[in-house]
């Protein structure tokens, strides 16, 4: 409905009623009819705002933001001037929120906070990189819409705005000396000087920083209304403006902090916890009264809180050896913490290996020297992260893989003369790089360590038997199934000798082994073992112990490979019970049990069920494993099934291709998990009758999983029948019968296994 005071039309453009008013302007939503029908925004000059400082002003706003297109700057449209000579412009109409009120009525996490937060700082140094400087940033306009179902902030009002390296206007445009432009709360302290001389890029992003911490802990680092404007200005502009930190700033908000904290998901420990360290510094930094020590551009303060985000190493914060290695520690969490267990195991072990000892034998000697290998190993690892320190880096960036190859030859070179420590670390380094997917180095350190434990004295070889184990590991995600089958069993029969039968290191090769088999389509020789491996864990460990989640998992996969169902879903389902219960919603093992799950609901054509589980499976492999990891290549291959079984092949061919892009990268040449990749992509081909590029996949697919899982496994008999559809289509109707028989024998014969 118009506003009495709104006139009918301004220009070509409809009234239709009030959207809001500033300093020097009134915005309209209007509707717009030729060349286009849509709804805009129309900011025209007050009445009787028509000094020329003002005049300037709003022409340089409309200037401002006719130079910039950048997605989160909301777009000029046209301009002009009024029948009385009022200028307007026209802008895209946002409907939104302030960017707090949205954070706060979505209950946004910290983390999520930040990645609403990063694209504003882009639009910001859009603007500075345009020479524009919008000099009063605030929550009011940050408008967050919604478009496609995603929250897209838009930086609004450049109505301030000062140009730094050209002129927006005829009618230079200088703050008026005494003339305070902005938002106290927000305002840099050399705004507040009044003197507008000496005002650059970092006076935006001050006001960013006391952005930030207002969305960080839900109120102001100094409010103006609490102290009086005077004093505030007193304050900031002799720079005494010293807030205390985010994290100290919630132990004064009393009551309000259980509402702070619900809002962003959390309890007030946790979000404490969660601001202290990074987050501290990087608001303290943006904010620092001198601007000397602030960022130098926005763009740094946006790539600092996404280093954050990414578990690097921030800028913003003084840089030490400790701090770099517990970035490092939790940036490849899932590659060291496999690492980091069995070097704790391995000095654990060691050292209750020699208090043992010492007090069965009073070999004091051999306990010293047992006690001086654990210090080694020890010193070792300390020295081995010392390459990310500063000093010692000299300034180069470490990569994982730079401190794990340096490792892998310190090893060989420094320890050759103690095969105790060599054996122990060669096996360390081998499970992580094997965690990393980086099996073509994880193998020769395996077998280096599996050597090396060989020629050692050990009566019950049970050293030898956790080679044979992290071996068969490798040999079985390499595709090198009858090479794995080997090792695990004979790693089975060391350990049941040594330890009987129930023991849970004895399930914990069961498990290995049942998962091979499955692997192989030996159906019904996994089942049993696996079912044994079960009732081992669950008997030793409890129910809800995340070595048994593994075993749970694998039998609720040969469930659902048999096309039991009904007996799949809840093993999956208690899976990933037990894992998020012991690692929380982010852990590599919750990513696989979410794929496990989305891959029933595939098969049970459950294709809105199966959607969000593939999703968040991916987001977890590409943030704990990086882009090119076998595991995001794996559920890449499955969101491409899922496009194709609904009729998308836009969106699965391109998945597709990518799977099998990084599997060729990462895998050996001959692993069956290309041809699952192959056997898609052949499949979207054909089903868009590109049926000349379609074949040559379904022929490498089909020789593939014929040389290396055998004529006999059900995944030939899917290739052979995806196939013969295509040759049906292609006028070989007596080839394409061929096939189908073929499938149906490998099919029953499979059937009759089960």
């Amino acid at each position: 409905m118009t506003s009495p005071e709104a006139p009918e039309r301004i220009g070509p453009y409809r009234i239709l009623q009030v959207l809001g008013e500033g300093g020097m302007g009134v915005v309209y939503v209007a509707e717009q009819t030729e060349p286009v029908r849509r709804r805009v925004a129309l900011k025209i000059m007050k009445l009787g705002m028509d000094t020329k400082q003002v005049v300037a002003r709003f022409e340089a706003e409309r200037q401002a933001l006719a130079v910039m297109e950048h997605p989160n700057i909301a777009k000029v449209l046209d301009g002009g001037a009024s029948e009385t000579g009022r200028p307007y412009f026209v802008m895209e109409l946002v409907r939104g929120v302030p960017i707090t009120e949205y954070c706060d009525m979505h209950r946004l996490s910290t983390r999520h906070r930040l990645a609403l937060f990063i694209p504003v700082c882009h639009a910001v140094q859009h603007a500075h990189q345009k020479g524009v400087i919008h000099r009063d940033l605030k929550p009011s306009n940050v408008i967050v819409a919604v478009q496609d179902d995603r929250p897209v902030p838009k930086v609004i009002d450049f109505g301030i705005a000062k140009a730094v390296s050209q002129r927006l206007t005829e009618l230079t445009l200088v703050t008026e000396y005494g003339q305070a432009m902005g938002t106290p709360a927000y305002m840099s302290p050399e705004q507040a000087e009044m003197s507008g001389l000496d005002v650059d890029t970092r006076t935006d992003i001050y006001s960013l920083g006391v952005m930030l911490y207002e969305l960080l802990v839900g109120r102001l680092p100094l409010d103006p209304a609490e102290m009086g404007v005077p004093a505030f200005f007193a304050r900031l502009v002799m720079r005494e403006s010293s807030p205390p930190r985010p994290s100290g700033r919630l132990s004064t908000l009393g009551r309000d902090q259980v509402g702070i904290a619900s809002s962003r998901q959390t309890n007030m420990s946790a979000l404490r916890k969660e601001l202290r360290g990074d987050l501290d510094w990087i608001v303290m930094k943006a904010m620092d009264p001198d601007r000397t020590r602030r960022y130098e551009t926005v763009n740094e303060l946006a790539a600092d809180l996404q280093r954050h985000l990414d578990d690097e190493p921030v800028v913003a914060r003084p840089p030490s050896a400790r701090y770099r290695l517990a970035k490092f520690i939790r940036r490849h969490r899932a590659g060291v913490a496999a690492g980091a267990a069995a070097m704790a195991a391995l000095l654990i072990g060691a050292t209750v290996a020699t208090v043992g000892l010492v007090r069965a034998t009073r070999a004091e000697a051999v306990a010293r020297q047992e006690a001086e290998a654990v210090r080694q190993v020890a010193d070792f690892l300390v020295g081995l992260f010392r390459v990310s320190d500063p000093g010692e880096a000299r300034g180069n960036t470490i990569t994982a893989r730079e401190i794990l190859d340096q490792g892998a030859r310190q090893i060989t070179t420094e320890l050759g003369d103690q095969p105790a420590v060599q054996a122990r670390l060669t096996q360390t380094m081998g499970e992580v790089y094997s965690e990393l997917g980086l099996y073509d180095a994880a193998r020769p350190l395996l077998e280096q360590s599996l050597a090396l434990r060989e020629k050692l004295r050990d009566p019950d070889q049970l050293g030898v038997a956790t080679g044979l184990v992290d071996l068969a590991s490798v040999a079985r995600r390499q595709g090198t199934f009858a090479q794995a089958e080997s090792l695990y069993r004979r790693a089975l029969t060391i350990r049941e000798a040594a330890l009987g039968p129930n023991d849970p290191q004895v399930a914990a090769v069961l498990n290995g082994l049942g998962g091979l088999l499955f692997t192989q389509g030996k159906y019904a020789e996994a089942e049993p073992v696996l079912k044994r491996a079960m009732q081992l864990r669950e008997r030793a460990l409890g129910p809800n112990a995340p070595d048994l989640g593994s075993t749970v998992r694998n039998l609720g996969a040969l469930y659902w490979a048999q096309g039991r169902y009904a007996e799949a879903e809840p093993m999956l389902r208690r899976a990933l019970q037990i894992y998020e219960r012991a690692y929380g919603a982010d852990h590599r093992e919750v990513a696989a049990s979410l794929n496990n799950l989305g891959a029933l609901y595939w098969t049970e054509k459950k294709y809105p069920e199966a959607e969000p589980l593939y999703v968040r499976a991916q987001q977890i492999y590409e943030k704990l494993l990086g882009p090119e990891h076998p595991d995001v290549a794996t559920i890449l291959n499955n969101l491409g099934e899922l496009a194709w079984a609904q009729g998308k092949y836009a969106e699965a061919e391109p998945l597709f291709r990518r799977s099998l892009e990084i599997k060729r990268k990462v895998l050996t040449a001959d692993h069956p998990s290309i041809a699952i990749s192959q056997n898609g992509l052949a499949s979207v081909l054909r089903d868009q009758g590109r049926y000349r590029e379609a074949e040559p996949f379904y022929q490498r697919a089909l020789a593939l999983r014929e040389r290396v899982l055998g004529p006999d496994n059900p995944s030939v008999a899917e290739t052979l029948r995806a196939y013969a559809a295509l040759l049906r289509r292609t006028g070989r109707a007596d080839q394409a019968a061929g096939f189908e028989a073929r499938a149906q024998a490998v099919e029953a014969k499979s059937k009759s296994h089960k």
